[in-house]
């Protein structure tokens, strides 16, 4: 994989032609964009053809929770769609998960297409510690908590997780190297936090293991995203360089 492929810029924008725009500017200098709820919401399944159409693989983010026939017949639908990945939410549950890659599998098969990379959302990694024990009630600490829907995860089939960068090698240690890590939470050097809790750089996070970075307003609100988005890949080439 190309170091620049490791990067997802998250399109958090509820305009079409402004996320077309963004697009064709970062498309030499990118592996994917994001298109999550609200720019979805905005424009349905057309803004993911029309991001295609540009030349770029989306990944899907809507985080999917619901009865398992509801969450697998979704899958249909966006394998039609030729995503490159998508997810669900862990929490919904093991049978969720089956049946959700089960259909993904069958569809792209029935239609001759390469299935999407599957993925499960764990613990979001704008939940801190507190608020994951006061407001959420878990009863496992997140790190615990993000390796055991991890583990379910795999064991459905699912071909990785979305996780903090924070649990990556815990991850790794449970779930093996060849399992997707798609990681949010990642701000360069000396950016702001923003709402993100449970941060990692660009290079800190490909070198405890990370297969994918997803990256939003550090490249969005960037004066010159061409050049925030090459500064980094440069820091990721530096992280496995390093690793």
């Amino acid at each position: 994989m190309k170091d620049q492929e490791r990067l997802i810029v998250a399109l958090d924008v509820d305009s079409l032609e402004e996320a077309k725009k963004i697009a064709r500017r970062l498309q030499p200098h990118v592996g994917a964009f994001k298109i999550g709820m609200q720019l979805f919401t905005a424009h349905g399944p057309q803004v993911v053809k029309e991001i295609q159409q540009l030349g770029c693989r989306v990944f899907v983010d809507l985080k999917y929770h619901d009865i398992p026939n509801t969450v697998a017949q979704a899958g249909r639908v966006l394998t039609r769609l030729e995503t490159f990945m998508f997810n669900v939410h862990a929490a919904g549950g093991r049978e969720m998960m089956r049946q959700t890659v089960e259909a993904v599998h069958e569809e792209a098969d029935r239609h001759g297409l390469v299935p999407p990379i599957v993925l499960a959302v764990t613990v979001l990694t704008s939940i801190s510690d507190q608020q994951w024990k006061d407001e959420v009630g878990g009863r496992r600490g997140i790190p615990g908590q993000v390796v055991h829907w991890a583990r379910m995860a795999q064991e459905a089939g699912l071909d990785g997780v979305v996780a903090s960068p924070q649990e990556i090698g815990a991850i790794r240690k449970a779930c093996g190297d060849r399992f997707v890590i798609v990681t949010p939470g990642v701000r360069p050097a000396g950016a702001d936090l923003n709402d993100q809790q449970r941060v990692m750089t660009p290079g800190q996070a490909v070198k405890a293991g990370a297969s994918y970075l997803v990256v939003g307003r550090p490249i969005m609100k960037a004066s010159d995203p061409v050049r925030a988005s090459i500064e980094i890949v440069d820091e990721i080439r530096a992280g496995l360089r390093n690793n």
